[in-house]
């Protein structure tokens, strides 16, 4: 009888500290029970929480359509540990439009822990080790271009028309800021190939007097 009373206050406990619409870790509950494994079970059983993956758990916020899933971005920090991390639908090269037209239900994670896909809830998330990359607020067309050419394999797309309209549109680009982005996060092969599209279109500018010249002469 005793065990039952006092288990009853850390369940209490552990209850009135979640809170809807918040994602928590195993370890940040262990304060709030004696038993924090059975506790957990017993919560998820009730559904007043939902188990996301092993060790991560929700308590769900409903309104009137009914329940709400997690933050994003609370669901992947709390994931990863760690606040400092990129995820984006590759379907956002579209908007730079250079001929992709694929739209893709899938979620890549550019992070500096985990690599490989994990299921989070109902949604499964690509995560892939970076040594660098921007913060959401600082990616920029030029990022999305690089981005893009580094991935192209992996894209359902037409690579030799992608390339065409890339090489193309080079010029619509932030120059100075492009060869930023090519310099910070371009892999070796795109740094070779924009690099190339660059000295090509500097060579035909410093063409371009050479050929007007004469026609001003001439006339």
């Amino acid at each position: 009888m005793t065990g039952l009373a006092s288990a009853a206050p850390c369940s209490n406990l552990l209850s009135r500290h979640v809170r809807a619409g918040k994602v928590y870790r195993r370890e940040d509950l262990l304060p709030y029970s004696n038993s924090v494994d059975r506790e957990l079970q017993r919560l998820v059983s009730a559904g007043t929480l939902r188990k996301l993956a092993q060790g991560l758990y929700f308590k769900p916020k409903k309104n009137v359509f009914g329940e709400v899933p997690p933050d994003e971005k609370d669901l992947l920090a709390a994931f990863l540990r760690d606040k400092n991390f990129l995820s984006f639908n590759p379907s956002v090269y579209n908007s730079l439009r250079l001929g992709t037209t694929q739209l893709y239900n899938k979620t890549v994670v550019y992070n500096h822990k985990r690599h490989g896909q994990f299921k989070l809830g109902n949604r499964t998330y690509d995560f892939r080790v970076k040594h660098r990359f921007p913060k959401p607020a600082q990616v920029t067309p030029e990022f999305l271009l690089v981005d893009m050419l580094n991935n192209l394999s992996e894209l359902a797309e037409d690579e030799v028309d992608v390339l065409d309209h890339a090489q193309r549109k080079l010029a619509s680009f932030d120059q100075k800021l492009l060869r930023k982005m090519l310099e910070e996060y371009g892999s070796v092969a795109t740094k070779r190939r924009v690099g190339g599209w660059l000295a090509q279109q500097t060579g035909q500018a410093a063409l371009a007097p050479s050929v007007a010249a004469p026609m001003m002469a001439h006339d």
